[in-house]
């Protein structure tokens, strides 16, 4: 079997990647490596002859259809995922989230046999209020553009599904964590910096509440849909854990876990429309056998370990330090006396 993954050097693309290609799959990598991807996420299976890698860009129509062609499966995760990011140039993420995943649908119309697996996010329903937990059918209402952009997509698909009959199931999942992401995230950042003993910079009040899920969970899930692809038209599915924290409860357990005072988280201003809570339902994957098994603090214990002892090579270079002075830098200087 052939699968085509997008995105496959980035954080949750290469744990998938490695699955794969231990499954027995025959896996072709489609990364443009930008900034988030890191080819060294896979160097231990790079010489595998069932691991084929091709730098290039979603977005390139001809290059995307030669590959899809003659695949089994398409499994796309080659998006701008960073929240942040989106509010400095929303351009980017409607390129890269709605125009390649267009060509991804054109391509797999035209060869006319693979069938796709796209991700996206619980944050294309907004922000829930208690109790609500959202279900595969519960309206979009996005308020960011990196969340927009994910809906847009969906939109696209769900068109391209209705028209075309093209066989595809769309996993929305909650906040995704473990080894390999990107330190611009919350929780890398904050145990990155809690490691350098520097100030973390803490969003508001820090009550905002999301469901997390750690990264070898989503693999399984992943795994156990492949088990089941749909012949035809639209499938949603949710991929969550159940487990809702505050981030202010995640940066003094990673203060914790990393031996360090919780004097360094810093509540500095609120991001504009920042989502207060998002839950996810998901009655319907429980149904098929699949629970998440690592828990939440297993999890984060392993993922500040594994930041521990790579800090060495994961400071960013100068491109996160320009995005992280422009993102935190007024925010976290002391105001003037």
């Amino acid at each position: 079997m052939k699968a085509l993954i997008t995105g496959g050097c980035g954080f949750i693309g290469s744990h998938v990647v490695r699955a794969f290609v231990a499954d027995g799959w025959d896996v072709t990598n489609l990364d443009k490596l930008t900034y988030a991807a890191d080819p060294r996420n896979l160097q231990d299976i790079s010489e595998a002859p069932s691991y084929h890698f091709v730098q290039g860009d979603l977005c390139d129509a001809a290059l995307v259809r030669d590959l899809v062609a003659g695949m089994d499966l398409v499994v796309n995760f080659a998006a701008e995922t960073h929240v942040d990011r989106s509010l400095l140039d929303p351009a980017v993420f409607a390129r890269t989230d709605v125009e390649g995943v267009v060509c991804l649908l054109e391509a797999i119309r035209a060869d006319g046999h693979a069938a796709l697996v796209h991700m996206s996010t619980d944050e294309v329903f907004g922000s829930l209020a208690e109790p609500e937990e959202a279900g595969e059918e519960w309206p979009f209402a996005p308020t960011s553009p990196y969340s927009a952009s994910k809906a847009a997509a969906e939109l696209m698909i769900r068109a391209y599904c209705e028209t075309y009959g093209l066989p595809v199931t769309v996993l929305r999942s909650c906040n995704v964590f473990g080894p390999n992401q990107h330190i611009e995230k919350f929780i890398p950042l904050f145990t990155m910096r809690a490691i350098a003993g520097e100030a973390m910079p803490l969003y508001g009040d820090g009550l905002q509440q999301r469901e997390w899920i750690y990264v070898e969970d989503l693999v399984e899930a992943i795994r156990q849909v492949t088990h089941a692809l749909p012949a035809s038209g639209l499938h949603a599915l949710h991929v969550g854990s159940g487990t809702l924290i505050p981030h202010i409860e995640i940066a003094r357990t990673i203060c914790r876990l990393a031996e360090r005072s919780e004097a360094l988280i810093q509540p500095v201003a609120d991001r504009a429309g920042h989502d207060r809570r998002y839950a996810l339902d998901c009655s319907k994957l429980r149904s098929m056998g699949w629970h998440s098994r690592v828990t939440f603090e297993e999890g984060l214990a392993h993922t500040v370990d594994w930041y521990r002892a790579n800090a060495s090579r994961l400071d960013g270079g100068e491109q996160f330090s320009g995005y992280f002075a422009q993102q935190y830098g007024e925010r976290l200087r002391p105001p003037s006396r």
